[in-house]
This record gives structure tokens, C-alpha cells and sequence, in this order.
């Protein structure tokens, strides 16, 4: 075994290097760390909410019909007399749960789809593969997502089906094309002398040098996913159960037209604060874990 290793050149130092250069010029952007705070903070509310200890009593109705904010009512109460406040706070853990269940499944399926395209690029792998994302991208996006969703309506996972079958697709694209660069270097063509399979070397020795990538397209579809659930929950075809910032909206609409904007401006800016944070920590984030820029700082 030892023998095998040591005819085996070390595999590319820059992922190593590549991690601890771009952690540390993160810690240095100043934007990108306070936007990192405001997600920490997002996160807690969210844990806060699955442990039972806060915004478990957003569907609590009362006689406090639009009351104005209050020491008892931070936000308001909507038209049925229920917290506004509350009612945002749980909304916050449905958002994590989109968020992060999309992110990660769609990070696997395109980067295990991407990883073998590239590596078998022009193959029948590749060909099946690009057509498959070719196909899912001539549809438009909210209209592919919305028909999904339709179908499966009544589904508690059907919008999240819906996001996960269309948004994995830039991740494929991108990681495709890393891998075809990765797969002509020394380490992998070492590899293949020695008769390690074509599956061990890519999920192995290539796809892990693909994680910075995948660790951005994770955020990026994170704001996404709790975007398009804003969207069609406002169409009604979104989250069933429960309650959201997109069904908050949604319901609002009546609202606002009787001169109450509790309900509308709440969701509205919680949804925006904490995409707006996680954007701007998705833009720090990539300058500071991109290859050009690391390597030339």
C-alpha cells in the first residue's frame, strides 16, 4: 500500500492553500463578515424556533383585530388578531429549511452530474448530461418551477421538487468545466498508470478539489430557493402548511388595501435583510475563495 502512495505524485497543494489564503482574506473583508453576522443571527432565530423556545405561537388568533405595535404585539397583529412578530419569526425557520434543503441536494446532484460530464466529456455521459441541462434550461425558470409545483400540489415537498430539478443545473455547468481542467493534471493521470478506477479518482482525488465552487453555488442557490418560495407561495402554490414570508405577503395584499401595512412590511423586510446579507456574503465569499485572485494576492 505504501508502495502505491509513493508512485502517486501529491495531489494539486493549491486546495489546501487555496482554503487558508481565501479564509483569511474573508476575515479581512469587513462587508462580508457583517453580512456573515446578520446570517449567524438568522440562523439562531431559526434554531430558536425548532427548539420551541420562540414564534411558537404565530396561529394564535385573538380579538386584537389589526392592533398597532405594541409592548405586547411588536409588529402588530394581522386581521385575524394573530402576531405579526411571531408569525415572521417561524416564517424564518421555513425559510432555513427551503434554504438549506434545496442548497444541499442541488449542490449533490449537480456536482456529481457536473463531475461525471466533464470527466467523460465528450462521451455519451457528457452528451446525456448537457442535453438534460439543456433541456431544463430553455424552459423559462419560474414558469418550469410553477407547473412542477402545480402538479404535485397538495404535496408538502412539491416546491421543493420543483427547485431542485432547476436549479442544479449552473452548479453541473460549472463544475463540468473545472473538472475537465482537473482531470488533465499530473495527479489524475498518475492515477490512471496505476489502475485506480475512473469512479474512485472522481469522487475521490477530483471532485473534492471542486468544493470551493460548490460552497458558492450552495449560497447562491440558498437566496434563490427562498426567493422562488416567496413567489409561489404568493401564487399559491407554495408552502401549503404553516406559515412563510411569501404566504405572509400573499395575505397581505387584502390588507394593504384597507390602509393596514404591518402584515406587508414585515415579511418584506425580514425577507430582505437576510437576503441581502447572504448575498453580499456570497459575493465576499467567492472573491475570496476564487483561484485568480488568491493566487495573484
Amino acid at each position: 500500500m505504501s508502495v502505491l502512495a509513493d508512485t502517486l505524485p501529491a495531489e494539486p497543494a493549491h486546495a489546501e492553500s487555496l482554503w487558508s489564503k481565501g479564509l483569511k482574506k474573508l476575515a479581512r473583508d469587513r462587508i462580508g463578515m457583517a453580512a456573515l453576522g446578520v446570517v449567524l443571527l438568522y440562523w439562531l432565530i431559526a434554531c430558536g424556533v425548532w427548539l420551541g423556545l420562540i414564534g411558537q405561537d404565530w396561529y394564535v388568533i385573538s380579538d386584537a383585530s389589526f392592533a398597532p405595535a405594541s409592548s405586547e404585539h411588536w409588529l402588530g397583529t394581522t386581521r385575524n388578531g394573530q402576531d405579526i412578530f411571531e408569525r415572521a419569526i417561524y416564517s424564518t425557520k421555513v425559510a432555513f429549511e427551503i434554504g438549506l434543503l434545496v442548497a444541499v441536494l442541488t449542490t449533490v446532484i449537480g456536482g456529481v452530474l457536473g463531475a461525471l460530464a466533464g470527466y467523460f466529456a465528450g462521451s455519451w455521459i457528457d452528451e446525456v448530461v448537457l442535453w438534460f441541462k439543456g433541456v431544463l434550461d430553455a424552459i423559462p425558470f419560474y414558469l418550469f418551477v410553477a407547473a412542477v409545483a402545480f402538479a404535485m400540489q397538495g404535496h408538502p415537498l412539491g416546491m421543493h421538487v420543483a427547485l431542485i430539478a432547476t436549479l442544479w443545473t449552473t452548479t453541473g455547468r460549472i463544475v463540468r468545466g473545472e473538472v475537465i481542467k482537473l482531470k488533465e493534471l499530473e495527479f489524475v493521470e498518475a492515477a490512471r498508470a496505476v489502475g485506480i478506477s475512473d469512479l474512485v479518482i472522481i469522487f475521490r482525488h477530483i471532485l473534492p478539489n471542486t468544493s470551493h465552487i460548490l460552497l458558492v453555488q450552495a449560497t447562491i442557490v440558498f437566496v434563490t430557493a427562498i426567493k422562488a418560495e416567496v413567489i409561489l407561495s404568493f401564487l399559491g402554490i407554495g408552502t401549503q402548511d404553516g406559515v412563510s414570508w411569501g404566504l405572509m405577503i400573499s395575505q397581505s395584499t387584502n390588507e394593504v388595501t384597507a390602509g393596514f401595512f404591518n402584515n406587508f412590511v414585515a415579511a418584506s423586510l425580514f425577507m430582505f435583510v437576510l437576503v441581502m446579507a447572504f448575498n453580499l456574503f456570497s459575493d465576499a465569499l467567492q472573491d475570496a475563495l476564487d483561484p485568480k485572485k488568491v493566487t495573484g494576492s
